[in-house]
């Protein structure tokens, strides 16, 4: 887990140290003081949902070249999805079905996957097995997304995703999920 000094992240907001301890103090900005001396740190998905909340831009090292690959039968869903994740500096690839997927992967190599587990043909639980068996693809990180109960999620988890979210989702989970994956 990535963390931040409140120097690292003066830095990168252009602001003064005191600034962003005063942040931390307040509650606006996620952060823990280090044992003995009392130093604050920050996770680098909790720094990236601040900026994201206080619209700032978000630093092209945390997400440069980071490609996400959406995977929904969904159009309106993954026309959301990719909104967010554009806005966020994420390139982003789509796919409407488990068969495209395969070929997306191989060529592309995302680093990230969101997966519909509901789908025609291939279903996501089918994408999953595929992906999971394939050495060449065990480093991409999957985001199930998906309107089935808990129980389906849970499986999905057990089935190899790295983590879930439910639909209808909140933009910022979506973007803290992806963040925490990659990091």
């Amino acid at each position: 887990m990535k963390t931040l000094t409140p120097g690292e992240i003066a830095q990168y907001c252009d602001v003064h140290q005191r600034t962003v301890s005063r942040w931390i103090a307040c509650g606006q900005l996620k952060g823990f003081k280090l044992p003995g001396r009392g130093n604050y740190r920050v996770v680098l998905a909790d720094f990236i949902e601040f900026l994201q909340k206080q619209k700032m831009p978000v630093p092209a090292e945390f997400n440069q070249a980071t490609s996400v690959l959406v995977v929904d039968d969904d159009v309106a869903y993954q026309r959301a999805i990719q909104r967010v994740l554009k806005s966020s500096g994420y390139e982003v690839l789509l796919a409407a079905d488990g068969f495209q997927v395969g070929v997306m992967l191989l060529e592309n190599k995302p680093s990230v996957m969101t997966l519909d587990l509901q789908m025609p043909g291939l279903d996501g639980f089918e994408v999953l097995k595929f992906i999971r068996q394939r050495p060449e693809l065990h480093h991409i990180k999957i985001l199930v997304i998906s309107g089935l109960a808990q129980v389906e999620l849970e499986k999905a988890r057990a089935a190899g995703a790295d983590a879930t979210l439910a639909k209808p989702f909140d933009n910022t989970l979506l973007l803290t999920a992806i963040a925490q994956l990659l990091h």
